[in-house]
């Protein structure tokens, strides 16, 4: 593993997250044959339609409950022992990749409460509110600043937390549509996801295709601005159509009143992740340096207190409690309020759900590969829909899509299609750059549109803990995630690109037109 927490050069990709080429592990037979292996994952995305869908439940609880009776009545359609189709579901589960995200999300929550807590929400309404943003510009100005905010941290994931919880109050309050505005923040992940040089699924992408990193960032750019200046004028479009919520004029007022310029010192920790992250420092190296600033600037501004950081409520018959009273981190109350809170507590329990959700997803893909349902689909696509240089781009971008439409973790589904979106290029001599920006314009749209997918579960998660923060912001509010599908407008629309790039050779190059560098170069 490199510095930064993504696979080094040498490394075979295989090895450490789901998937690969020569996997080497139990198979596990189901009646049914193969395909039967994709059982659990199929139950769980119908469960999820019906239920964020058809029903309008944005439950993470649901959603949890949908994957294991899926896993739990898989086991009926195995053959022989259930042993190995249980320890599959554990090897899926400790894939280093399922633990990524989870840490990405919990870091960027703590960071993110800290600087909600710090007034930072309220510093970007006095600022939009002096620059006379209102609700149609804020949704396209929200996907260009997390654009570079992911571009510069390169995890997708961790910017979805922190803008849901930064910029989506600010922008409801302003009058922005809120659905728009949660599209805007998942389309300006996507870009960042996309194209940052330290995310995972750039260097995923780059190594599964043998290709160097820095020409991989520079051979895709003109894919990922096309399409996100057709986002922007989109959001643009839609946020001068799209009415907003009805905020009581009286809350309203009373918030614009109490927002001061000086919640805007937090750009200054936000800045410091995004140059530690570019500085080539481990995610967690990045986003602590954030949090120890944010934390260092609501001490010494008067943001915040030590115990609105961090505070132990002990019960009055607890050892030492009485004598330690004095503590600005302890304080004595009823039974029934014991526990810890603050921001880095808030910002840490809103992604216990989540967490469990993506370990047992994770567990249901890795079922699905052993199982050989993944193998079934795409060794048919490379025989059957490959049969020209046009149809394998095609093949290329539909199967990239399709497995990350049910892989939900972007970078598990990147590594797990990676060889044959290999295999499918290097039969038509299509370089590794060509390879790599089909693979990951896929995997980055695909990990941020769907109710499952990842990106908007963690968006989502963050979502819910918002109306505990604001006494204006009720569950009404809330975004479902259904609703935002069709508004992840730089998801939608790289797909597209990628499709008229193969339908028309924009951009094709061959090995004959340029080799690409050693991985070495990384």
């Amino acid at each position: 593993m490199s510095e930064n927490g993504a696979a080094s050069p040498g490394d075979d990709p295989s090895d450490q997250f789901i998937g690969g080429d020569n996997d080497e592990g139990p198979r596990v037979e189901f009646y049914g044959g193969r395909g039967m292996s994709a059982f659990p994952i199929a139950f769980f995305i119908v469960w999820a339609i019906v239920q964020t869908a058809l029903w309008r439940i944005g439950d993470t609880g649901g959603l949890i409950v949908g994957i294991l009776v899926g896993l739990i009545l898989g086991m009926f359609f195995v053959r022989g022992n259930w042993k190995t189709y249980a320890n599959t579901i554990f090897e899926g589960m400790t894939q280093p990749v399922a633990v990524t995200a989870i840490v990405a999300w919990i870091w960027a929550g703590m960071f993110a409460q800290l600087l909600q807590d710090g007034g930072f929400v309220g510093g970007l309404v006095w600022l939009a509110d002096a620059a006379g943003v209102g609700a149609t510009l804020f949704p396209a100005i929200t996907f260009v600043l997390a654009a570079v905010f992911t571009t510069g941290i390169g995890t997708g994931y961790g910017a979805s937390v922190a803008f849901v919880g930064l910029f989506f109050p600010a922008g409801i309050l302003l009058g922005a549509n809120p659905v728009l505005l949660f599209g805007a923040i998942l389309s300006g992940a996507i870009f960042g996801d996309n194209l940052a040089p330290v995310s995972d699924t750039t260097i995923v992408s780059a190594v599964t295709q043998d290709a160097d990193i820095g020409g991989v960032v520079a051979s895709r750019f003109k894919y990922i601005i096309i399409a996100a200046v057709v986002a922007f004028t989109g959001y643009i479009v839609a946020g001068s159509a799209m009415d907003g919520l009805e905020i009581s004029g009286e809350a309203q007022a009373v918030f614009l009143e109490s927002s001061e310029a000086i919640g805007l010192v937090h750009v200054i920790p936000m800045l410091a992740v995004i140059g530690a992250a570019v500085a080539g420092r481990h995610i967690v190296e990045a986003i602590s340096w954030g949090i120890v600033i944010a934390i260092a600037f609501n001490l010494i501004f008067g943001l915040a207190s030590l115990g609105d950081i961090v505070m132990f409520n002990a019960p009055s018959d607890a050892p030492f409690a009485g004598p330690l009273e004095f503590l600005p981190v302890l304080t004595i109350v009823e039974s029934s309020d014991v526990g810890v809170t603050g921001s880095l507590m808030s910002g840490v329990a809103g992604f216990f759900e989540l967490s469990i959700l993506v370990l047992l997803i994770i567990g249901a893909a890795q079922i699905m590969i052993r199982g050989g349902a993944f193998e079934v689909l795409l060794d048919w696509s490379l025989e059957n829909l490959a049969t020209n240089v046009r149809n394998a781009e095609l093949t290329m971008v539909a199967t990239a899509a399709l497995i990350n439409s049910i892989i939900t973790i972007n970078t598990a589904a990147e590594v797990a299609i990676g060889p044959y979106i290999s295999k499918i290029g290097e039969r038509f001599n299509l370089n590794g750059y060509r390879r790599a920006n089909i693979l990951d314009g896929q995997t980055a749209a695909m990990g941020y549109i769907f109710p499952w997918s990842g990106g908007v579960l963690a968006g989502y998660g963050a979502m819910q803990t918002l109306p505990e923060q604001y006494e204006w912001l009720d569950q009404s509010m809330l975004v479902t995630p259904i609703d935002v599908v069709p508004f992840v407008f730089q998801g939608w629309l790289l797909v597209a690109v990628f499709v008229i790039a193969a339908l028309t050779g924009f951009g094709r190059e061959y090995i004959t037109d340029r080799e690409t560098e050693e991985v070495a170069r990384v």
